[in-house]
């Protein structure tokens, strides 16, 4: 197929010239041109059909003529059977697993303890410094030890449970194929690779340990609960969700923060109406998901049935890229996207997903945030961004500032 024959009228070969570096550096421009001109498009470096805008996205996710599917570049990267990308029975049974420990009462009842002295913590290391790179210094790290921690990988410092992030997420992103869909980049795995073997050597005695004496960690639970007695799920079977955390729950809280932080320091009366008033936090973190959204294009769908979706044919067995962070970009849902806006109207956006598949962790993931955000502005509210040093962005699948450059008067 070419970009032209499936266009019909609309001649899409500017889509042959799309590359990976291209999309990671800065997706925008091609997707805001795809929005316009065909909002479902075939993309030839992907391999996939593209979905856009925020209605075309929601509209396949919650479509019962679709079901999910693991990006080719994913399923290398984390194995089967992964929850983002299994449907029916052992869908369900990997979200009853999760999803006990994620409920907004649960989770009320322990986020306080389990974040708060981490970001307390780190705030101590630099407070009385002046400067700082909160991505790295700041964001990840509370990001990564809150759920380290949950999960019961506290023998793990947060230096290596940030460098297992990075290493899967360059594998799971190298999803550049040929015109014969084979990976163009086959090295790009290794990275992943690296990690997974890391991973199974720490965390398999942690499991030899949980099977015979449960622990009240989130690993300790997915082997135990909902099974008959003296039964666990075996370790194959989890370990590909525990990639999913290592990359996704661990990424987003973080990338999420740094996002919402370059966003309010280029709007310095918001900056000050946030530290000023607290209580706009979750707002703040809202537009900040959809402003810059941390998992920007990493989740498909498949159909299971012909189908029609805004004029474009998709015969059954399609895959679909549901790319939201180009539909939390949709000019036709938002006023000037582009421009982040605490007190924009507080319209839904697709930063967690949508359907039967949408992120478990959505309340977890902005209480983290939430009060990492606190823990920082209530200890330096003067804090400003170095100007003296750029802010760039990076990523198509996961997206964030690579680096934060702060500074403030002691």
């Amino acid at each position: 197929m070419t970009t032209t024959q499936q266009a019909g009228k609309q001649d899409l070969s500017w889509l042959d010239d799309v590359t990976m570096t291209e999309l990671e550096r800065n997706p925008y421009p091609t997707y805001e041109r795809l929005r316009r001109e065909a909002p479902l498009a075939f993309v030839p470096v992907l391999g996939s059909y593209v979905a856009s805008t925020a209605e075309i996205c929601r509209e396949v996710a919650t479509s019962p003529d679709f079901e999910a599917v693991i990006t080719p570049a994913g399923g290398r990267t984390f194995g089967h059977p992964a929850i983002i990308g299994v449907n029916g029975d052992i869908h369900a049974d990997l979200r009853g697993m999760v999803e006990p420990q994620l409920q907004p009462a649960e989770v009320d009842s322990w986020v306080d303890d389990l974040v708060r002295p981490i970001a307390r913590n780190y705030v101590e290391q630099f407070e009385d410094r002046g400067r700082a790179e909160l991505v790295a210094e700041y964001c990840e790290p509370v990001s990564v030890r809150s759920l380290g921690d949950l999960l019961g990988l506290q023998s793990v410092s947060s230096d290596k449970l940030r460098e297992w992030f990075h290493k899967l997420s360059v594998s799971f992103t190298n999803a550049g194929v040929d015109e014969n869909g084979e990976f163009t980049n086959p090295d790009g795995f290794t990275p992943g690779d690296e990690a997974r073997a890391e991973i199974q050597a720490v965390v398999d005695p942690l499991i030899d340990r949980w099977i015979e004496h449960p622990e009240n960690t989130a690993i300790s639970h997915w082997l135990h609960d909902g099974m008959p007695p003296g039964k666990t799920r075996d370790r194959e079977y989890i370990y590909p969700t525990i990639y999913v955390y290592l990359l996704g729950a661990m990424q987003e809280p973080g990338h999420g923060m740094a996002s919402t932080l370059v966003g309010l320091f280029s709007r310095p009366e918001q900056m000050e109406e946030v530290v000023d008033d607290p209580s706009l936090l979750p707002r703040a973190i809202s537009e900040g998901m959809r402003w810059t959204s941390p998992i920007w294009s990493a989740t498909a769908r498949i159909s299971t049935t012909p189908v029609t979706i805004t004029g474009v044919d998709l015969p059954a067995g399609t895959p679909v890229i549901l790319s939201y962070g180009s539909a939390n970009h949709d000019t036709g849902k938002y006023d000037a996207p582009t421009a982040y806006d605490l007190h924009r109207p507080p319209l839904p956006h697709l930063a967690f997903g949508a359907g039967n598949h949408a992120c478990a962790g959505i309340y977890y993931a902005n209480q983290v945030m939430r009060i990492g955000l606190e823990e920082l502005l209530e200890a330096i509210p003067n804090l400003e961004r170095d100007t003296g040093e750029g802010v760039e962005f990076w990523g198509w699948g996961f997206r964030g500032p690579t680096s934060l450059h702060s500074t403030w008067e002691v």
